[in-house]
């Protein structure tokens, strides 16, 4: 008789150390609740909201566990040095980092300003391509590790009416960065992967729902296929998928997780 495999032990993350910047709320946090879920201690980087990380780490380690918060700006070299630098004093190792952590300033494109286009690559590029210098050391290094960059349908296309021109930028940069680091480090057993978001219900997108109905009605849900905006909950599964053992021959791919909403 065939032994029966386990599959359950595929997505199983006990032990393993994880970092997730931006990880306070929204997205963020139902990140780190579902790797912690999953067994694993996770580092909560966030550049203001400090006591909200904290009490999140409180939160997951209140039946055991090593989670901790850790307050730096992603696009500061400084910054992201010292948060590899707890990691490594702390844990030793780092198993999966989720870069997650993202800016958005709306404009048209024909007078947008150069300082809000510089802050959003610093943020939502240099700070991807800096977190994944710093911990994929590490993860070079022990010869194992998996990234996973939240990029969004906006790196794909551009959906209108909305004027974020940098935003989407920022975000295809994400998508190409994460196939470039896919390609050189496969070679160390360090894989990345990216999720690529439509509409998503967060704090942000609930105060649009509650200031702008129509939007969120005529604009964000009927463009998805299943006439609906997410939940931070449907994303979750994504993650877990691309930071475990399941996800094992995957590498370089980006994950759209939009309703079908770049299907038309």
């Amino acid at each position: 008789m065939t032994p029966k495999r386990d599959y359950a032990r595929l997505f199983d993350l006990t032990g393993r150390k994880a970092i997730v910047t931006g990880g306070s709320r929204g997205i963020g946090r139902a990140l780190a609740e579902a790797l912690a879920a999953q067994g694993a201690d996770v580092a909560i980087v966030v550049r203001s909201s400090l006591a909200l990380a904290e009490a999140l780490a409180a939160t997951l380690n209140a039946g055991g566990g090593d989670s901790f918060a850790v307050q730096a700006d992603v696009s500061k070299p400084d910054d992201v040095a010292r948060v590899a630098a707890e990691v490594e004093r702390r844990w030793g190792r780092a198993d999966i980092l989720v870069n997650n952590a993202g800016i958005i300033h709306p404009g048209p494109a024909e007078d947008f300003p150069l300082d809000l286009w510089r802050d959003t690559m610093a943020v939502n590029v240099e700070g991807v391509l800096l977190m994944s210098q710093a911990i994929g050391a590490m993860m070079i290094r022990q010869k194992a590790g998996s990234i996973v960059n939240v990029g969004s349908m906006s790196g794909r296309i551009v959906n209108w009416p909305f004027r974020h021109a940098a935003y989407n930028v920022s975000k295809a940069a994400v998508h190409m960065l994460t196939k470039c680091l896919a390609t050189e480090w496969a070679e160390h057993g360090v894989r990345v992967n990216a999720i690529a978001p439509g509409y998503i219900l967060t704090e942000l997108t609930e105060e649009v729902l509650r200031e702008n109905p129509e939007v969120v009605k005529n604009h964000w849900a009927a463009g998805a296929v299943q006439n609906r905006i997410g939940t931070v909950d449907e994303l979750a599964g994504a993650v877990v998928y691309l930071a475990s053992d399941a996800a094992s021959f995957t590498t370089g791919e980006i994950h759209t997780v939009d309703g079908g909403l770049t299907l038309r």
